[in-house]
């Protein structure tokens, strides 16, 4: 079934003309979102149109209360493993595009699959997101091996992926059915720009990526085909960002009225540079977004969608993402690397380089943020936040709509904060440096005092116990 489209583009154009709210307006929307229902079209369009600093600040300062409120301290951790970079499409930003002769092409092997994972494993990662580019080669079916490979490693310590995300090129509904028969998490694919006219100018015809609308509606077959969790994106710097935070709001509406739920996560990466690809250098960017600009909207989807999960990804700088962490970031990826067999081919993390230096290593963006997952840990101890590698809800069934009748009236955190502490205590027996166990445990006995209710305050703790003692994977 061909699905139509639900995206207005003159609409949505329109209401960002001469639209910034008077300082009244600004309150009564700002007010509105404190009471974590979420905001509408109208509102994020005059949201959008601030420019003022003070006004922005006041935008920033709601978003962290809406994220306290709805997430407390808690920041989930995961890491991408690319399987291939061959790839059929010619978007003229990346640096998989099949023009790209600079690029040292690879598909990985099962075998190279398992290694892969096993350097996260050894790490301390237990999610994993699971990408590659769009071929033949790279088809459900080999996905389909890729996932059992992935979940089938375990290290020396007897650790395991305990959650597979995908981000995967547009596909069938009998293809999302596969995926949702090897136990994917959320599935997650970017529209890359809502705007219909500039889209077909950034992916050119005679690739299957051409197709705008088959990619628009390709979270609607997910959901005919059984996932409960999908993710949305756009590529941040192909087109006004205003523009592409409205589609984003009707892309969750779509989902909303005609599923039952909205997006499980909504991701915001911004165009970094890429090997044999000028379009994505900074100055040809057509609508490059500053820092400013992009703190500002990540915090108008946190009170607008405050119960959808976002997600910012090593292309940012360590700086960048340790403040968006405050203002509505919930998940982030670490110790990244984004060429096939990354991990492997010069041990963790390590083979990133700055774009100058890359050379031949097949990766698809240059990395923003180096840092080990310990140092990236280390940085969260020291901010009070929590680190999570918890799949709890995924694995009690907690998800889709299920999940978003628990986290609307708040109930999700009776599981959410203790489930991230369990899998924090792990990290810190099994993986962490010395260091980032002495004062991670410290930060454990001072979370451990905050739970009001006794009877749960004595379940985390006999829990945490055990964890010291040698269990493992243990959850609400």
């Amino acid at each position: 079934m061909r699905h139509q489209n639900f995206i207005d583009r003159d609409k949505l154009y329109g209401m960002l003309d001469n639209n910034a709210p008077t300082e009244s307006q600004l309150n009564d929307i700002l007010n509105k979102a404190r009471k974590l229902k979420g905001l509408n079209l109208e509102d994020v369009a005059k949201l959008l149109c601030v420019e003022d600093e003070a006004d922005i600040q006041k935008i920033l300062d709601t978003a962290e209360y809406c994220k306290d409120e709805i997430y407390g301290r808690r920041l989930v951790l995961f890491a991408p493993i690319y399987t291939g970079n061959a790839c059929v499409n010619n978007c003229v930003y990346c640096g998989f595009r099949r023009d790209n002769k600079a690029l040292k092409r690879k598909i990985l092997t099962l075998d190279e699959i398992e290694t892969e994972t096993l350097h996260l494993l050894r790490m301390g990662h237990k999610r994993a997101l699971l990408i590659c580019g769009e071929s033949p080669r790279n088809d459900a079916n080999y996905m389909v091996e890729a996932i059992r490979r992935c979940y089938a490693a375990k290290d020396e310590k007897g650790s395991t992926i305990r959650r597979i995300n995908v981000e995967l090129a547009p596909m069938s509904v009998e293809d999302y059915a596969k995926l949702k028969a090897e136990r994917i998490g959320t599935y997650v694919c970017f529209q890359e720009t809502y705007d219909p006219v500039e889209y077909a100018k950034f992916h050119p015809a005679g690739t299957p990526k051409a197709d705008y609308l088959y990619r628009l509606t390709c979270m609607d077959r997910a959901q005919e085909g059984g996932i409960n969790d999908v993710g949305i994106g756009v590529l941040f710097g192909l087109v006004d960002y205003r523009f592409e935070i409205l589609a984003l709001m009707e892309h969750a509406r779509h989902l909303e009225e005609d599923y039952g739920c909205g997006p499980h996560t909504v991701s915001f990466p911004r165009i970094e540079p890429a090997e044999g690809t000028p379009f994505s250098l900074p100055e040809n960017i057509p609508h490059p977004v500053s820092d400013k600009d992009f703190m500002k909207i990540i915090s108008i989807i946190r009170i607008a969608m405050p119960y959808t999960g976002i997600i910012i990804s090593t292309r940012e700088r360590p700086e960048m993402r340790d403040k968006l962490v405050k203002y509505g970031v919930s998940q982030i990826s670490a110790a990244s690397e984004t060429n096939p067999g990354g991990y492997d081919e010069e041990g963790d993390n390590t083979a990133a380089k700055p774009y100058e230096k890359t050379g031949t290593t097949g990766a698809q963006f240059t990395l923003g943020d180096h840092r080990s997952l310990d140092e990236v840990i280390s940085m969260m101890i020291d901010g009070g936040y929590i680190p999570s590698f918890c799949t709890g809800c995924y694995r009690k069934g907690r998800v889709g709509a299920d999940f978003m009748d628990l986290a609307k009236p708040g109930l999700i955190k009776e599981f959410c904060k203790p489930n991230a502490m369990f899998t924090f205590r792990e990290y810190l027996e099994d993986y962490a440096s010395p260091e980032t166990k002495a004062k991670g445990l410290e930060l454990l006995k001072k979370l451990t005092q905050t739970f009001s209710k006794e009877d749960l305050k004595k379940r985390v703790e006999g829990n945490l116990c055990k964890i010291g003692e040698g269990e493992r994977d243990l959850y609400f």
